[in-house]
């Protein structure tokens, strides 16, 4: 029994990978479409991810055979170690949207003639893109260094915690930046940047949000559980 919300494909998908509370505690099962008590419904009426569907699922007295069960992972190991796999692949995506952004707004500033001359050709303009720049780049080198440590079996959790954090921050700050530069057309559908924004709130909340990331890095520099 329960409910779980904001599930990719959920009722796109014909199997569900569920993590439950049971008297030998938390383990996973796979649970069937079609089984009784089990349902998903389409999560409507969103501004951010709108091409992606996004789902509620829902359990009622749903009973499911021994063989549903995931053999051999007990606890929270298995879906925090989902979690970690999950969280690496996001440190990449938000650096794509964040070129995207600075490429359109590069083009557009170049294009945009303001008091006799290109927008481009301002100092504040020009600072303001290069800093993208520069914070897209180090944010390349992050996600490059942790692709390796991941290759060598050495990856931690808190590195890809970190990763995330920057990474998605990075992006949807330079995101609003672009929004900006591109002025009153930053917010129409001729540009992408307000796209981006907009789905990197998402990009930023799930799989854990902000600040359960620096919570993480904080427990690993002090030692302390602050949750």
């Amino acid at each position: 029994n329960g409910s779980k919300m904001w599930i990719t494909n959920g009722n796109l998908a014909d199997i569900a990978i569920v993590w439950a509370q049971t008297d030998d505690g938390i383990q996973g099962f796979v649970v069937e479409k079609g089984t009784p008590g089990f349902a998903a419904q389409e999560i409507k009426h969103k501004m951010s991810l709108r091409a992606s569907v996004t789902s509620a699922l829902f359990f009622d007295n749903v009973r499911l055979p021994d063989s549903s069960r995931l053999p051999n992972v007990k606890g929270l190991k298995g879906p925090l170690g989902c979690l970690t796999q999950a969280r690496y692949g996001i440190t990449w995506g938000p650096i794509g949207a964040a070129i995207a952004c600075l490429d359109e707004v590069v083009n557009y500033t170049k294009e945009r003639i303001l008091f006799g001359r290109p927008v481009a050709a301002t100092q504040s303009a020009q600072i303001k893109m290069a800093d993208m720049a520069r914070r897209i780049t180090l944010a390349q080198m992050l996600v490059l260094q942790l692709g390796r440590l991941k290759d060598a079996g050495t990856m931690q959790p808190t590195q890809v915690s970190l990763a995330k954090w920057n990474n998605c921050r990075m992006a949807i700050d330079i995101a609003r930046e672009c929004r900006d530069l591109l002025g009153g057309a930053g917010i129409t559908t001729e540009h992408a940047a307000i796209r981006h924004a907009l789905n990197l709130e998402s990009v930023i909340t799930y799989e854990g949000t902000e600040t359960i990331h620096q919570l993480v890095v904080g427990r690993e520099l002090t030692g302390i559980n602050a949750f």
